[in-house]
């Protein structure tokens, strides 16, 4: 047996077995969903950084820095610029509203603001999204274990989708904290010791024959697409369901504000590895198959076989780390926003404990199927972080900090924004009008729709 799959096996069994002993304190619903709402600062900023270290930004921001070089910062960068905007404003003032109201969701905010329309309306457009996201966090196992092991892309990603299944199915949050605060020290550990190795090692700029104008810079040789990441990036670290229920968990709105701080902070340092990472590996490996196969091919080739290992388990770890939260956001929105709102608004709390652990089932097999589907990392994360960006952003900013929009408004909101995204994005295949992306169209018109009918008012 090969000494990465070794590894892997052995990292996968400790995982689930975490999972397990923090599910015997499991006793209900608001366990599941939120944790009894006694996060620590500390616990709060694991389970939203090893979230956030997934797929995207490993793999998939080594993929973009063996391709653009430096200006790959932005794809992780954005996010922590959107988090550190979230653990200032939104976040303390979405945990006090759901703190008063006994929220376990997003859905049940829309609810109480708007109407449940607007709850399952967003639900269903979340929901189909969010499982490309959670495919996306499963593709790069496929890449990885194929190299190592040549287990079929099918099969390696039904491995991954089993752990993070079996875990998150014990416990939900409390589960997922605990086994997010081993991933990150994992993670954390096997990236910068990568990173210190190779970029030590290597030199990022010495195949100039490959490397493109604006390779070295923060800002790329192409502006419009670095603006392509912050507009669908921001609002979307913002708004995001599997983080605002993640900040439920805390245990007071000091919580929130430390917590989500420390893991913008740490999110925007973090930018710079796997920017620098694709760079050593565009200077080793000038003509890789895809950009997701930089990250993989560094680890098995350029590093000794017991740094190699170490780091195969922190990929491995954000792959499933961010595939927990994904899990955390499908399970909450069928259980909550679908099941119990519009089939059995009677349901138990044990009656929904059960329907939210055979959600996770299903919806890891449908990730699995859909991760075998897609082509790449970013096609798939880019797909939910448009649809989470339009349809969401606004209508939860405004109907926070303002008592005028209406079920009425938010709907035309979201349809028309959503609607003119997709419009643009078959019209242009995705490259939008005058540089600006379709998510950036999108935005724009919710934004337009909305401020009309506060107006109005």
């Amino acid at each position: 047996m090969s000494f990465y799959l070794l590894v892997l096996l052995f990292y996968s069994v400790f995982l689930m077995l975490i999972g397990w002993w923090a599910s015997r304190s499991v006793r209900s619903a608001e366990d599941f969903f939120v944790a009894g709402r006694r996060l620590s600062p500390a616990l709060l900023f694991a389970t939203l950084l090893a979230a956030n270290l997934g797929a995207g930004s490993t793999v998939g921001a080594t993929g973009i820095g063996y391709t653009y070089g430096l200006s790959a910062w932005w794809w992780v960068g954005s996010a922590g610029i959107g988090s550190l905007i979230l653990g200032f404003t939104v976040g303390p003032k979405m945990w006090r509203v759901a703190k008063d109201h006994g929220f376990y969701t997003v859905g049940d905010f829309l609810e109480y603001r708007y109407s449940r329309a607007v709850r399952g309306l967003i639900a269903l457009l979340l929901w189909f999204g969010t499982l490309a996201i959670l495919a996306g966090q499963l593709i790069p196992l496929a890449w990885i274990l194929n190299l190592v092991t040549g287990i079929p892309k099918f099969a390696a990603c039904l491995l991954g989708g089993t752990v993070v299944v079996v875990y998150f199915t014990f416990g939900g949050l409390m589960s997922t904290a605990r086994v997010n605060a081993v991933q990150l020290i994992v993670k954390l550990t096997g990236f910068l010791l990568t990173f210190f190795l190779v970029v030590n090692a290597g030199d990022l700029f010495s195949d100039e024959e490959t490397i493109t104008a604006g390779f070295t810079s923060l800002f790329g040789a192409d502006p419009s697409r670095i603006w392509a990441y912050f507009i669908v990036l921001v609002p979307a670290f913002i708004v995001s369901p599997g983080l605002l229920q993640k900040i439920y968990g805390a245990r007071d709105a000091g919580t929130v504000r430390r917590g989500v701080t420390w893991n913008a902070i740490a999110l925007m340092l973090f930018a710079f590895v796997p920017a620098m990472l694709g760079m050593a590996a565009r200077a080793e490996f000038p003509t890789l198959e895809t950009q997701d196969l930089a990250l993989p091919r560094l680890l098995i080739d350029t590093l000794p076989i017991w740094v190699g290992g170490l780091t195969l388990a922190a990929v491995f770890s954000a792959e499933i780390s961010s595939a927990d939260a994904v899990l955390f956001m499908l399970t909450t929105s069928l259980s909550k926003d679908l099941y119990q709102t519009f089939i059995n608004p009677e349901a138990s709390d044990a009656r929904l404990l059960t329907v939210s652990r055979i959600t996770a089932v299903v919806a890891g097999l449908f990730g699995v199927i859909l991760a075998a589907i897609l082509p790449d990392i970013i096609s798939a994360l880019t797909i939910f972080y448009s649809i989470l960006s339009v349809a969401l952003f606004v209508p939860l900013i405004a109907g926070l900090y303002s008592a005028k929009p209406d079920a009425r408004s938010a709907l035309m909101t979201i349809v028309g924004s959503v609607s003119i995204m997709v419009v643009i994005h078959v019209l242009t295949g995705g490259t939008g009008y005058w540089s600006l992306s379709p998510a950036t169209w999108g935005i724009a018109m919710a934004i337009a729709i909305m401020a009309g009918h506060i107006m109005r008012k």
